[in-house]
């Protein structure tokens, strides 16, 4: 589950967006509802400038974390295209949404999609864009003066933070004020221990995840690897007002943390606010066994229409779905699509080979699988408190912590 804050609305969005509203008896708008704020919507404009002259104006209205409200009451306003970065509610909303045409159909069906998208042999949305979540970017500068290597194994990597703590350096950038970023680092943990049990929770139709011990052992990794003294970067008070962007910048641009963990669309954040350009590396997750595969989760934002559709509405999402559209988007960093592995920068490139390498340890993203379980409410929450009682604390707080943030979660699944 990808979420942003920020929130613009009616006219506010279009005088950002610098396309033109409905005005007296002219077409139309197409509304374009979407979850992204600053370079990523940013970019977003430049691949609607990408497609050339429309024959109606096209209305992008930022909803940040309020993007599931596109599927609300009908009225005058509604979104037309929803860019949605929780596909996990299309299964829960396809009774509002468009079916897809025979040849938009199949993208919805690659992969990890259909899962998802399709439903009862008709397709419900296009992907957009793919995010690799399990991707983490350090400063090598950082790592050379420590003498410690990206870890290919988890214990590895608690060796690694302390080393770094030990010479001085705070291990980790954690931008708890986005849950997102804490239920990520949770998959990661689940994933590259449990991949069966991750699988399961991910299809159950009633998820208790409380009652699942590998869940609870990803818990105590988790929190373990949090409350490692001098681990969080400006401790639990920074990391609970940092959302995303920050977390990076605290890396790359304040240079107080080695690393952060963070989906490739970090990367124009980290390009605009880097002091030294030169000094960007990147390792993902690595695997918590010799001999096993790396957990590699995987999310994105899928393209759905609210019916009805206006053919203005099904124009710009052919237009969209194009193969070059994203193109504008490629060119500044931080952008994946489904299925291609070149063309991007070289870390990017990387991340893009990973998600279709044979073997991996390949899941979507569980938080969003799990609908209200895994959001504000539920496991960005549960998720929250754990941090707030164990960041920096120390290995003595961890089994008492898992405890009380298990029966917080038994409180939402039931």
């Amino acid at each position: 589950m990808i979420r942003r804050r920020v929130v613009l609305a009616g006219a506010a969005a279009a005088a950002l967006t610098g396309c033109t509203p409905d005005v007296l008896g002219l077409s139309r708008s197409v509304r374009v509802a979407v979850s992204w704020g600053g370079p990523e919507l940013r970019a977003f404009h430049r691949v609607l400038d990408g497609l050339g002259k429309l024959d109606y104006p096209v209305e992008v209205i930022p909803l940040g974390d309020d993007i599931s409200t596109a599927f609300g009451a009908r009225s005058g306003r509604r979104p037309d295209l929803v860019m949605l970065p929780q596909p996990g509610l299309v299964p829960l909303h396809r009774g509002e949404l468009e079916k897809m045409p025979a040849d938009l159909a199949e993208r919805g069906r690659a992969r990890l999609w259909d899962e998802l998208l399709a439903q009862d042999g008709s397709t419900y949305g296009v992907p957009f864009k793919t995010a690799h979540k399990s991707a983490v970017w350090y400063r090598p500068s950082v790592f050379r003066k420590a003498g410690v290597r990206p870890p290919a194994l988890w214990e590895e990597w608690v060796e690694l933070n302390k080393a770094l703590s030990t010479s001085g350096i705070r291990p980790l950038a954690l931008g708890a004020g986005d849950g997102w970023m804490l239920t990520d680092f949770l998959e990661n943990v689940l994933l590259g221990t449990a991949p069966g049990a991750y699988r399961a929770l991910a299809v159950s139709t009633d998820p208790r995840a409380s009652r699942v011990p590998e869940f609870a052992a990803a818990l105590q990794r988790l929190a373990t690897l949090w409350a490692a003294p001098g681990t969080l970067a400006g401790g639990v008070e920074r990391s609970l007002t940092q959302q995303f962007p920050d977390a990076v910048v605290e890396v790359f641009g304040h240079r107080r943390a080695a690393m952060v963990a963070a989906p490739d669309f970090a990367e124009p954040v980290i390009r605009s606010f880097a002091a030294d350009p030169s000094d960007v590396g990147l390792f993902t997750f690595p695997a918590f066994a010799a001999g096993a595969a790396a957990p590699v989760v995987v999310g994105g934002d899928v393209m759905v229409l609210p019916r009805p559709a206006t053919d203005d509405a099904w124009d710009l999402l052919h237009r969209l779905a194009t193969p070059a559209s994203p193109a504008p988007w490629i060119e500044s960093g931080g952008f994946l699509v489904d299925g291609r592995t070149t063309g991007y920068s070289p870390e990017l490139d990387r991340l893009a080979q990973q998600l279709v390498a044979p073997g991996a340890s390949l899941q979507f993203d569980l938080s969003d699988r799990l609908g209200e379980l895994g959001g504000i409410n539920g496991l960005w929450r549960v998720l929250t408190d754990l941090l707030v009682r164990v960041g920096n604390r120390g290995q003595d707080v961890v089994p008492e912590a898992v405890r009380s943030a298990l029966e917080e979660l038994a409180k939402v699944e039931s």
